[in-house]
């Protein structure tokens, strides 16, 4: 039984189909309705079984509530793709104080809701064979990248985070992983409103063959295989041609 939250686009709902067409039961989460509810109809006209949850992950009574109806519907959880997250790139002069919030609140608290509802289910898994907690980071969070301060700052977080996470939650057999990749033709590029970034990212685009969610989406299903004693603690998935 799997969690996939920010499913509604991109990354997360390309995993949640890729694990559905392997076998899993999938819980979508995400604030938009509408996108959950078209992606639950396509995993379930391919053969899949999904539940559409909507939730803001910032609030944590609402994930609680989510993470208690979802073991209620579709029983206990031993897989969560911690995947929701939000990039606004700016200079650090500019003072948007407001979308540094914003990060710190979805890239951080976000993250942190989901693994404080879902991880009594995933020790309660472990004990019965495997379970993954599988963070969205990202190449920013160990590239220096001008004006992606405060968004790197919340991705060096959470590949720090999982690091220490494994220390504790290893020994319980959860396995613990970070997923940092490089450009990604998703919608999250079209959150950022610097010019130097949006060029940035729009190049990459432009010239080089990136990633593509499927392409994550793959890895996510790869760490969640292997067997239950091994562990693939920090990938980084860049495309072969992104020097940066």
């Amino acid at each position: 039984m799997a969690v996939v939250s920010g499913a509604s686009s991109g990354i997360g709902a390309a995993t949640a189909q890729r694990l559905a067409r392997l076998g899993a039961k999938v819980a979508v989460l995400a604030r938009r309705k509408d996108r959950l509810d078209a992606l639950v109809h396509t995993i379930e006209a391919a053969g899949g079984t999904a539940v559409t949850v909507p939730v803001d992950v910032t609030d944590r009574a609402a994930v609680q509530a989510a993470a208690d109806e979802i073991a209620e519907r579709l029983g206990p959880v031993d897989l969560v793709f911690n995947n929701a997250g939000v990039q606004l790139i700016s200079a650090i002069e500019d003072l948007k104080v407001d979308d540094w919030q914003r990060q710190i609140d979805l890239n951080i608290g976000g993250v942190m809701n989901v693994i404080a509802a879902f991880l009594p289910q995933l020790t309660a898994a472990a004990a019965d064979g495997p379970a993954d907690l599988i963070n969205t980071s990202s190449i920013a969070a160990t590239r220096i990248l001008e004006k992606f301060s405060i968004y790197s700052g919340t991705k060096a977080y959470i590949s720090h985070l999982t690091r220490l996470l494994r220390v504790e939650l290893g020994p319980k057999n959860v396995r613990v992983s970070a997923i940092e990749p490089g450009m990604v033709d998703t919608e999250l590029p079209d959150h950022v409103t610097d010019a130097d970034a949006t060029a940035l990212m729009a190049g990459l685009i432009r010239d080089i063959d990136v990633l593509q969610s499927d392409d994550i989406a793959e890895t996510v299903a790869f760490i969640a295989s292997v067997p239950p004693h091994v562990n693939l603690t920090e990938i980084t998935i860049l495309p072969t041609a992104q020097a940066v």
